[in-house]
């Protein structure tokens, strides 16, 4: 059977690799910070020796519209056509063309609906920069293939938190169940507290410092009971009207298993939190 080797759950910032490679004197303040940060993040991956990623994002509207919108999808094509053009215009992101794995994701789609999740599915998905932007800041080599996964984060009505718990550990078994001796990491983006053209988007801070702070202990500590009893739709949009983002790390911590962060780091730009967690599998008592 394949083995999950790490989970990893991020914010997925578009402007970082435009931020980090400027040059010096256009830099912003805290791009030598933010980039050594990266950096670091990056090891926790290379260290697990994954040979396939299973990768978590959202559509920003790009390929998935409000007149289709699945709650949940897979890719299962043997290549991706990633980054749109408006990304490449707007955060200077490059083109990439992903490896899939048609095996894998097959494999994971059917275990998914034996397990109550009716996924969709695309055999010619295009990836925009929440899987991208991983991409480039854990992998930036582009040598893995990858199994794309896609959440409804923007169009309501958006499954429950319970839900997008739930569907973390079904990914888990799906990925464990493949039979396969391949080593799996698990990666997805989303946000935490976030206001995109809303009033509070270019705060010094993220528009709620509270929900950062809480959310990041939450994360940190695995204390799935705490995230269920105190995050809904509702606290999510006081807290920034793209904070549902956040749901995705929430189904991160189901494939992590509800454990405490191996890993985790945090930068506060200005409007906005970054947060980096890494999960390793805990070996079974003897």
């Amino acid at each position: 059977m394949a083995k999950l080797v790490a989970t990893l759950a991020s914010t997925h910032h578009p402007f970082y690799l435009r931020a980090t490679t400027a040059p010096v004197e256009e830099q912003m303040p805290q791009a030598r910070e933010w980039r050594l940060k990266v950096e670091a993040y990056r090891e926790t991956l290379a260290r697990a020796q994954p040979d396939i990623l299973v990768m978590v994002g959202s559509d920003h509207f790009h390929q998935i519209f409000l007149d289709n919108c699945p709650q949940f999808l897979i890719g299962k094509a043997p290549r991706y056509d990633a980054t749109f053009y408006n990304e490449e215009r707007e955060f200077g992101l490059p083109k990439y063309m992903l490896q899939g794995d048609e095996a894998m994701s097959a494999f994971m789609h059917q275990s998914l609906l034996d397990q109550n999740f009716d996924f969709a599915f695309s055999n010619e998905l295009k990836i925009d920069h929440s899987i991208v932007c991983p991409i480039i800041t854990l992998r930036p080599q582009n040598d893995l293939p990858i199994v794309p996964i896609y959440t409804n984060i923007f169009a309501p009505p958006l499954p429950s938190v319970r839900r997008f718990y739930d569907l973390g550990q079904a990914i888990r078994r799906a990925i464990e169940e493949f039979p396969s001796s391949k080593r799996v990491a698990a990666i997805g983006t989303g946000h935490l507290s976030l206001e995109l053209g809303g009033p509070r988007q270019f705060a010094e801070t993220g528009p709620d410092p509270i929900f950062d702070r809480q959310a990041i202990e939450w994360l940190r500590n695995g204390d799935v009971e705490a995230l269920l009893r105190n995050v809904s739709h509702e606290s999510m949009q006081k807290s920034g009207n793209a904070t549902h983002g956040f749901l995705n790390f929430i189904l991160m911590l189901g494939v992590a298993g509800a454990e405490c962060a191996d890993y985790v780091d945090n930068l506060d730009l200005f409007h906005t939190m970054e947060a980096y967690f890494t999960w390793y599998p805990k070996e079974p008592a003897a």
